[in-house]
C-alpha cells in the first residue's frame, strides 16, 4: 500500500523528531529542518548496528526524505515544495510545525527586534507553504484532494487563545492567535481545492502536553473529514 506523503516542517524540533520516530513507517516524510540535522534515517543517512555491521537495521526501511533549507529565504517554501513533488510526485498532507518562541516584555528592544523573523517564521511561512503547494500540485485536481482526504495541519499554541500573564509572550502569542485565525481563512478558501486545512494549539510541550497527545491530534485530522477546526490540548485537568 502507497504511503501518503507528508511534507513536515520544524522536523528536527522536538515535535518533528518525535513525529519522524512514530510516523516513518506510515508515511513517506519529507522532513524539512534548517541547521539542525534529522536524528534518523535518511536518505543520506542510515543507521549500522556497530556489533553486526553486516546486519540491516530497521529504521533503515523507513527512511525519510530529508530537506535542509532556510524557509525564511525568498524562495525557501518553492523549494521545498518543489523538491517534494520533483521527489514523491503530490503531497497529501502539510504539517506546519515550524515556529520561533522568543519571550520578551514588549518593551524589551530584543522583543521588537525578534518581531520580523518570528512572524515571518510562524505565520508568513505557513502560509506561503500552503499556497505553494496549492499551485503547484493542489490547484490540478480538486475531486482527487478530496477524495484522499489531502489537508494541511498549523501548530499553533493555546498561547493564541489565552493570556498567560508575566511571561513576555506578546509578540509570540500574537504570531499564533494570527496562525489560528489564517487556518479558519484558510479552511474556507481551500474548500474549493478539496484540500481541508486545520490546527491543533496545545500548551506547552513536553512539559504540560504530552508530545504524543499533539502528534495524535495531527493524524486524528489526517484520517477525518474535519476543515476548519483548531483542537485546543491545555494539558491535564
Amino acid at each position: 500500500m502507497t504511503r501518503r506523503v507528508c511534507l513536515l516542517t520544524g522536523a528536527s524540533g522536538t515535535f518533528g523528531q518525535a513525529f519522524v520516530r512514530r510516523c516513518a513507517a506510515d508515511y513517506q516524510i519529507v522532513a524539512a529542518h534548517h541547521t539542525t540535522p534529522i536524528e534518523y534515517a535518511t536518505q543520506d543517512q542510515s543507521f549500522v548496528d556497530p556489533l553486526r555491521p553486516e546486519a540491516g537495521v530497521a529504521e533503515n526501511e523507513d527512511a525519510v526524505y530529508s530537506i535542509a533549507a532556510d524557509l525564511l529565504a525568498p524562495d525557501g517554501p518553492a523549494r521545498v515544495v518543489a523538491e517534494t513533488i520533483r521527489a514523491f510526485g503530490r503531497i497529501d498532507m502539510l504539517v506546519n510545525a515550524a515556529a520561533r518562541r522568543d519571550w520578551g516584555p514588549l518593551t524589551a528592544p530584543e522583543s521588537l527586534d525578534a518581531l520580523p523573523d518570528l512572524f515571518a517564521l510562524n505565520v508568513f511561512v505557513p502560509v506561503r507553504l500552503a499556497a505553494e503547494a496549492a499551485d503547484a500540485y493542489w490547484r490540478r485536481d480538486p475531486a482527487d484532494n478530496a477524495r484522499e482526504l489531502r489537508h494541511v495541519v498549523n501548530l499553533s499554541s493555546t498561547a493564541g487563545h489565552y493570556v498567560y500573564p508575566d511571561l513576555g509572550q506578546g509578540v509570540y502569542s500574537a504570531s499564533k492567535a494570527a496562525l489560528t485565525q489564517l487556518t479558519y481563512h484558510q479552511a474556507s478558501e481551500f474548500w474549493n481545492l478539496g484540500v481541508r486545512v486545520n490546527a491543533v494549539a496545545p500548551n506547552t510541550f513536553p512539559g504540560i502536553v504530552g508530545v504524543d497527545d499533539v502528534i495524535d491530534a495531527v493524524l486524528a485530522f489526517d484520517k477525518s473529514e474535519e476543515t476548519g477546526t483548531i483542537t485546543v490540548l491545555v494539558g491535564p485537568s
